[in-house]
């Protein structure tokens, strides 16, 4: 399959604008972008259904979403010709380049600075060309020893999830015998800063070797051959998805007008904040019509709150017409707004499906550390990159991003 390269009017409007530093739930689209959005996520679930039945021919690429941190970026400036490395930072107001030690001191702090120099230290031999991004994963002082299940294995855990590796394993000499893993997942080149082109995917084959560095890309490898539909499973799906196209029809005219004057205290804004709290209290989103009752309370509460915050009398009356056309808002729209919550859950079904299809590929074990040892867990999730670069991710968020939201993370910002 190949990638696709989405062309940006800049590298900052790339970064800021399409947000390829915080990526979207594939269900989300549709509170995001209306009908637009919800377009989209069902023809996502329709091409990665294409590829789950073995068809070479499918507009879909899968990468696997690793939980590295922090984000690392690493290259060579265009502008320059110096290489550097950095995180996020590197895109603010003023920008954070590392190209030497002193230059991390200054901008950098704790433990983050020290990883950066080991970056700064072993990268230059991979021969990155143009510009990188990745996630890091460890510098050999994060390298443990576990025992998990009987078996001793070697294990990192640079945010949420912990990665483990037999010890008696090719790949576990060769993490140990590294100073600094990756994952790469992003690639850039240009003339300037200001004009660069993003891929979406890394080959890490275009890297140097180098002892030093263990580097592995995101790209999706089904080694085992178990992530395929059978004609069973496909036609379950397909199935889904007809439930989720016949919704989204019924969910069309509130769905056309759902990002006019949208703002913070706008329905589809608090609707996504109101979801995303069954998220974080481990509870499964299923009774639309339980939902959208809570939801009413919900979001009534919201409003009242922002009026009793205020104080002079022009400002509460202000503000209770804001209450009073929100709730208008909602109530006219009660039964396009059901078939919104509707197709959002069942969007969540067919890409639940799809992610325990592609976890059947064989790769790294991975874990959550809690206070009794380490539980099984799924990989965070697999980011889904359609022909034209643009990308949507497909995560368990019941189990991980409550994990996120909850386990003591092992990294140390600066």
């Amino acid at each position: 399959m190949e990638n696709y390269s989405t062309r940006m009017n800049t590298f900052l409007q790339f970064l800021t604008e399409d947000k390829n530093t915080h990526l979207e739930h594939l269900e989300d689209d549709i509170l995001n972008n209306g009908l637009k959005g919800g377009q989209n996520a069902l023809n996502f679930l329709g091409s990665l259904m294409t590829m789950l039945q073995s068809n070479t021919r499918s507009s879909m690429n899968v990468t696997v979403k690793w939980d590295g941190a922090p984000a690392i970026f690493a290259g060579t400036n265009p502008d320059n010709g110096k290489f550097f490395v950095g995180t996020k930072s590197i895109f603010n107001k003023t920008p954070k380049i590392n190209y030497t030690n002193a230059d991390i001191d200054a901008n950098h702090g704790g433990g983050l600075a020290e990883k950066l120099k080991v970056a700064l230290k072993y990268f230059p031999a991979l021969g990155i060309p143009g510009i990188w991004q990745g996630d890091l994963l460890y510098t050999s002082g994060d390298l443990k020893g576990a025992n998990m299940d009987g078996q001793r294995m070697i294990v990192f855990t640079p945010n949420t999830i912990t990665y483990a590796v037999p010890v008696q394993s090719n790949l576990a000499r060769r993490i140990l015998g590294s100073k600094i893993g990756v994952v790469w997942h992003t690639t850039y080149s240009g003339k300037s800063m200001e004009d660069l082109s993003a891929n979406f995917g890394a080959n890490v084959n275009k890297l140097n070797s180098t002892k030093a560095v263990w580097s592995t890309d995101a790209t999706f490898k089904d080694t085992s051959g178990k992530a395929t539909f059978t004609k069973d499973e496909a036609k379950r799906f397909q199935n889904v998805l007809n439930m989720a196209n016949g919704s989204l029809k019924k969910a069309a005219p509130y769905l056309r007008i759902i990002n006019k004057n949208r703002n913070d205290l706008s329905v589809s804004t608090q609707l996504k904040i109101f979801l995303n709290t069954y998220i974080r209290g481990g509870e499964q989103i299923r009774d639309t019509k339980k939902i959208l009752t809570r939801f009413d309370k919900y979001y009534d509460a919201i409003l009242q709150k922002k009026v009793a915050s205020v104080r002079t009398a022009d400002a509460k009356k202000k503000w209770e017409g804001v209450k009073k056309i929100g709730l208008k808002e909602l109530r006219d729209n009660s039964t396009s707004l059901y078939y919104v919550v509707a197709t959002y859950i069942t969007f969540q079904t067919a890409k639940t499906m799809v992610i325990r299809k592609l976890q059947q590929a064989e790769g790294i074990g991975t874990f959550i550390r809690t206070p009794n040892g380490y539980r099984v867990t799924a990989p965070e999730g697999f980011v889904a990159i359609d022909h034209v670069g643009k990308a949507l991710k497909l995560v368990d968020r019941l189990e991980f991003s409550r994990a996120n939201f909850t386990v003591d993370k092992n990294w140390v910002k600066g």
